[in-house]
């Protein structure tokens, strides 16, 4: 499931080893309140889908910033891209 391979790569890019997949919830927001991701996190995870996926993403771009909502809103952007 795409989902869990998000929070898998999450997971490991920001090495957030006290945490588990099963504990990320797919719609609770990856900044602020939900995982407490900043902007350097942000960059690594960027950089990381780039890898993975081939996905190229631009920092400053607001579809970029709602992409980044949840791990649903990745999960979305990566399907739409594998569909072109």
């Amino acid at each position: 499931m795409l989902e869990q391979e998000v929070k898998d790569l999450i997971i490991d890019v920001l090495q957030l080893e006290d945490i588990t997949p099963a504990e990320i919830d797919s719609a609770a927001p990856l900044f602020v309140d939900g995982l407490g991701l900043d902007s350097i996190d942000a960059l690594e995870l960027g950089v990381a889908l780039q890898k993975k996926y081939g996905i190229s993403l631009s920092a400053d771009s607001e579809d970029t910033r709602r992409h980044f909502a949840s791990v649903q809103a990745l999960a979305a952007m990566i399907e739409s891209h594998r569909k072109k």
